[in-house]
């Protein structure tokens, strides 16, 4: 059978898993950021005040992902620590606390989209554009569940090694999107709604082909059936010790983009958000590396982890930060060298020259935001994958609010250096905050060693 396969092939040299698994992750995610380019792309044609919109609904979108995703990674941790052990019948029933999880937050997401979206939108500043954040907005929140639903399934997937089944969906959801974008906002005259219908509908499609797999084919390694549901209190709470941490670092991601754009109309007007949101897309883009090789670091690291195997976890760590860091910083040296030429395939309908010369200027500064996130990045997810998930919120906390968006404040406002400063205080809180959680996951790996060895 093909998914024993894929047990074997992540159950064995780190390398070779975390390649496995991490490259088709990377081109999967590159596809879904793209939707988000692709997203401001055809939204600029519109004008000025929708692609705004864009920027200030964006965050609460990457929030409904980022709780899809950390339910995923709580699934994927404790499925992939029951494979280390040998736990396969453990390992289903994980599978259907998952599922029982996420339709629950999605209920929780809807009723939140009904009765509080307008004052959120309200609450983030973007009251002069609200109108274009409701009609983007609703219908994501509406239909949450297409996109929490492909993000708990496709770590399932991951957990047991078929990253094929994990990424192809993610792949049919951003063709399909790049092709419904223009037909709905454009051909069918629908404006920045379409822009949202569009990305529901595309993620809906590509969930259909993971339900193929799943109920009609029914030849995955892990079975999702309810007749597997044991009830069992600690797998809850072994899934939601990591999915609510990992949940609330991604809630953190989104806030981080909503603070920025609070400190940069304090400094430079709503004007400046929209260039800032172009070239924030890129950067977001920059961080899929260390996004996909993450993923990948927390079904290896927790393999590794669940087996007793030091050195497979050592290795892990190693090579997933390297390899992320070699590919992050060449990602943002081409963005740095071909920041006018990107950032100018945004003046496709708005004619917007200013604006495309503003966004490439930030661009090129943004880049270093993310050039020491690798570190960072490795020691998060790896805790995720040891099942320790309020570390790796503590050392995100740490990063993203109390030292970058700190100093983004403190060089802004407070030393009133304006948006530059606000930039600036950004880009080394991050570096700094970084450095400082690979620090606590080595002091931890070192730790690991010593226990294994002491037995």
């Amino acid at each position: 059978m093909q998914a024993n396969d894929n047990i074997e092939s992540i159950t064995g040299n780190p390398r070779s898993a975390i390649n496995k698994l991490a490259f088709p992750t990377i081109f999967s995610l590159l596809l879904m950021f793209l939707n988000n380019l692709i997203d401001s792309f055809w939204v600029s044609g519109i004008n000025s005040n929708a692609l705004a919109a864009l920027g200030f609904i964006a965050p609460l979108y990457l929030v409904i992902i980022g709780i899809g995703s950390g339910i995923g990674a709580g699934a994927n941790s404790l499925i992939s620590r029951y494979v280390g052990a040998q736990r396969i019948e453990d390992a289903n029933n994980s599978v259907m606390h998952s599922i029982i999880i996420m339709v629950i937050v999605s209920v929780i997401v809807l009723m939140i989209g009904i009765f509080f979206l307008n004052d959120l939108i309200i609450l983030l500043g973007a009251g002069s554009v609200s109108t274009y954040c409701l009609s983007y907005g609703q219908i994501i929140f509406l239909l949450n569940i297409v996109f929490l639903a492909p993000n708990v399934a496709a770590s399932i997937f991951r957990a047991e090694g078929d990253v094929a089944r994990a990424t192809n969906p993610l792949i049919l959801t951003s063709i399909f999107n790049m092709i419904l974008d223009p037909v709905m906002i454009y051909g069918l005259n629908l404006g920045i709604f379409g822009a949202g219908l569009a990305t529901v509908v595309a993620s809906f499609l590509g969930f259909l082909l993971m339900l193929y797999w799943i109920y009609v084919k029914r030849d995955t390694f892990f079975e999702f059936k309810f007749s597997n549901y044991k009830r069992d209190l600690n797998i809850y709470k072994e899934i939601l010790v990591v999915s609510i941490p990992a949940s609330t670092e991604e809630i953190i991601f989104a806030l981080v983009a909503i603070i920025l754009n609070y400190l940069i109309i304090m400094t430079a007007g709503v004007e400046e958000v929209a260039a800032f949101t172009i070239a924030w897309r890129f950067i977001t883009i920059a961080f899929i590396p260390c996004m996909a090789i993450g993923i990948a670091t927390i079904t290896v690291s927790g393999i590794a982890y669940g087996a007793n195997n030091w050195k497979n976890f050592n290795e892990t760590i190693i090579y997933s930060t390297l390899l992320s860091l070699a590919i992050t910083i060449a990602i943002c040296a081409i963005f740095f060298v071909f920041a006018y030429p990107l950032c100018g395939l945004f003046n496709f309908q708005a004619a917007d020259l200013t604006l495309v010369s503003r966004s490439a200027e930030i661009l090129q500064l943004l880049v270093f935001y993310n050039f020491l996130i690798s570190l960072g990045a490795t020691a998060a997810y790896t805790y995720q994958g040891v099942g320790v998930g309020f570390k790796s919120l503590a050392l995100t906390i740490l990063r993203e609010l109390v030292l970058s968006m700190a100093l983004a404040y403190l060089l802004g406002i407070t030393l009133n250096m304006g948006v530059f400063g606000v930039y600036l205080g950004a880009i080394i809180g991050m570096n700094i905050g970084s450095i400082i959680g690979f620090v606590f996951i080595w002091i931890f790996n070192l730790k690991f060693k010593k226990i294994v060895f002491s037995k």
